[in-house]
């Protein structure tokens, strides 16, 4: 790794009080490098390996959204058609019908209720995690506004969307995306389960008294102890999984960056076709604070922004990481930390370009 870079993450931990972090850097044929920082556990004071294991969150989203597209090619969906055939729930009551491609973009009309309860105590089975996001489509699985206006960044719609691939597999989504995702691209230490490798923990910077409000919003045997300023949180699961349930590693998640840098293909599996790894990364549908495309998004406020690049967030509870690709470049980034507090990543990815980019 460059020393400018280093010397970057070590700023932006410091800077932003970050217990532990994982960049990885890659090409379109290979892994530039992979290198860690920090503690996964400040208790026990063990580091952050390559082998650590970071929830994904919403950068799960890029793997649904492959998953869907690689069902485009195979004539499985038509994403101009409507949702509710296949997810019969949801309906509007007025207007023209949300079709699959605005899942995609976020622009179907589907609500986006606070996620902050949507977690699991990590030793919750998978049907525990399906009943849960069950309930979570029963209450709110319903357009809220009119299809095919602005896009309108929605968890929902990928639970949606989840569905759909369900429909149309005759397979538990979690298994069509390991048989036609997870496997073939290698990403073998990902999946939905918290189980095995090495989990990173969770933190979340708090002062004493609002460690007890946290406890109390959120569900019980989450919360764990106090480590200086930081509260750990106990292994959990994101209760559903087409919009943020991945667990896995950085360099995983440099792998699904080759898929895309190299017009679907590694190491001579295809996952998509070129066509839909380039209408994955148009970003066409404006929106705030995001511009969409089919899975990758770009802040409004970076149109212009050069060299140009697509990108996606994984946020949430103890843990905040971003991966992005600059397609003109062939080069892709991501980076891990287990902080609920947002960092400057996109000095971080600034530095990368400058050091390795051209």
């Amino acid at each position: 790794m460059p020393t400018s870079v280093r010397d970057t993450v070590t700023d932006l931990m410091e800077r932003h009080h970050v217990p532990g972090m994982a960049l990885a850097v890659t090409g379109a044929q290979r892994l530039l490098f992979v290198e860690t920082f920090g503690h996964r556990d400040l208790t026990r004071r063990r580091p952050v390996t390559p082998e650590t294991r970071f929830p994904w969150f919403s950068m799960s989203k890029i793997v649904t959204a492959t998953a869907a597209m690689r069902l485009t090619g195979t004539g499985q969906l038509d994403l101009d058609a409507p949702v509710d055939p296949l997810v019969p729930g949801f309906r509007t009551t007025s207007g023209d019908r949300p079709v699959l491609r605005q899942l995609l973009n976020h622009t179907s009309g589907a609500a986006n209720p606070l996620p902050l309860r949507w977690v699991l105590p990590g030793d919750a089975s998978d049907d525990d995690a399906r009943a849960f996001a069950a309930g979570i489509l029963a209450r709110h699985g319903r357009p809220k506004r009119p299809a095919g206006g602005p896009a309108r960044y929605s968890n929902l719609g990928y639970l949606v969307l989840a569905q759909a691939i369900e429909r149309v597999t005759g397979e538990r989504f979690e298994a069509h995306v390991r048989r036609a995702v997870l496997e073939p691209a290698g990403m073998s230490c990902t999946g939905y389960s918290p189980a095995g490798g090495e989990p990173a923990t969770g933190y979340v910077r708090l002062r004493p008294p609002l460690g007890l409000l946290l406890r109390a919003i959120l569900p019980a045997g989450i919360v764990g102890d106090r480590h200086g300023e930081q509260i750990a949180l106990r292994p959990f699961r994101v209760a559903g999984s087409g919009y943020g349930g991945l667990i896995g590693t950085a360099s995983d998640a440099a792998r699904l960056l080759r898929v895309h840098l190299a017009d679907g293909v590694i190491d001579g599996h295809r996952i998509l076709s070129a066509e839909a790894v380039r209408s994955m990364r148009a970003i066409v549908t404006p929106g705030a604070p995001f511009d969409l495309g089919l899975g990758w998004f770009r802040p409004a406020a970076d149109r212009n922004a050069s060299p140009a690049f697509v990108e996606h967030w994984g946020t949430g509870l103890g843990f905040w990481n971003a991966m992005r690709l600059y397609p003109g470049l062939g080069l892709g980034i991501v980076v891990m930390a287990n902080t609920t507090r947002p960092y400057d990543h996109a000095h971080l990815m600034d530095a990368v370009v400058t050091a390795v980019g051209g």
